[in-house]
């Protein structure tokens, strides 16, 4: 089986992991959930994170193929119109991205000029849906929970699954955003364990532990069925959905949720201009 070169890079404001996926035996690239980094408090964007991946593709003169999303985020704004601004590539992601967009299109009051079809993007996904990295073939797991869109890319002996799992001392993802289920998060997780026990899984974030001082992104199947303190011990679908509900009903929203969910559902790109030609995002009141 296949090993891709995978190169991460981490950003602590917001445990964010960014991936890179190279074929090992050609330049062909492909990145997954990019970081645009955001101050919240000045509503300023600035590119240093997305730099870096571009300053060592460029430096290895690497060709981007694809920009992936594994979901729409709601900690983290997507650079993937930048990057594919600057090195090409076409964004994608998996299909119910327009299940998402409905839903949230309504509670921020998108607008009939915001299309909810999934038609910001140049490919959608479906379960089962192959692709290919150069040499490399990515086959597309559709694992829903965390959102009803979020998919998994399987690439040779690599598995990049977003925010199903964390590390096996953190656990799983929440699943009580609108479209989430913990039942469909519990399917999802099964489906991932599925996998060959020595499959890595590359997260999309980690926040650490008490008992932890670094911060880590990857694991392997054989780890999480073991030790999630969530999952992990064949621990059954009912124990998991009620152990989640009161979890995730104890929790308050991302920090990010408001920006990063209007940017991400619309591929990464910024509301349109008004008429004084600023961008402004909206701030849903008693909605989330």
């Amino acid at each position: 089986m296949t090993a891709p070169d995978v190169h991460t890079f981490f950003d602590e404001p917001t445990n964010s992991a960014c991936h890179i996926v190279k074929d090992p035996a050609t330049n062909a690239i492909a990145i997954i959930d990019s970081i645009m980094d955001f101050d919240a408090a000045a509503g300023r964007t600035h590119t240093t994170h997305a730099d870096m991946l571009i300053d060592l593709i460029t430096e290895n003169g690497w060709q981007v193929d694809w920009i992936l999303e594994t979901h729409v985020h709601a900690d983290h704004l997507s650079a993937a119109p930048y990057l594919a601004s600057k090195l090409g590539g076409r964004i994608a992601i998996g299909a119910n991205i327009a299940t998402v967009q409905q839903t949230f299109g309504k509670i921020f009051n998108a607008g009939t000029e915001f299309e909810m079809d999934g038609s910001q993007f140049d490919r959608l996904f479906d379960d089962g849906d192959t692709f290919d990295i150069g040499e490399l073939t990515v086959t597309v797991m559709h694992t829903p929970g965390h959102t009803p869109a979020c998919v998994t890319y399987v690439v040779g002996d690599a598995a990049f699954i977003g925010d199903t799992l964390f590390m096996p001392d953190f656990g799983t993802a929440r699943a009580d955003f609108p479209g989430g289920s913990a039942t469909d998060l519990y399917a999802s997780i099964q489906r991932i364990l599925s996998l060959p026990d020595d499959t890595r899984l590359f997260l999309c974030h980690d926040y650490k532990t008490k008992g932890r001082d670094t911060f880590c992104w990857q694991t392997t199947v054989a780890e999480q069925k073991l030790n999630n303190i969530h999952v992990g011990g064949n621990k059954s679908r009912d124990e998991f959905v009620n152990f989640r509900t009161e979890r995730d009903a104890q929790l308050a929203m991302p920090k990010l949720i408001i920006p990063s969910i209007q940017v991400n559902m619309n591929a990464g790109r910024m509301p349109d201009p008004d008429e004084d030609g600023q961008v402004y995002l909206k701030v849903p009141i008693n909605k989330l």
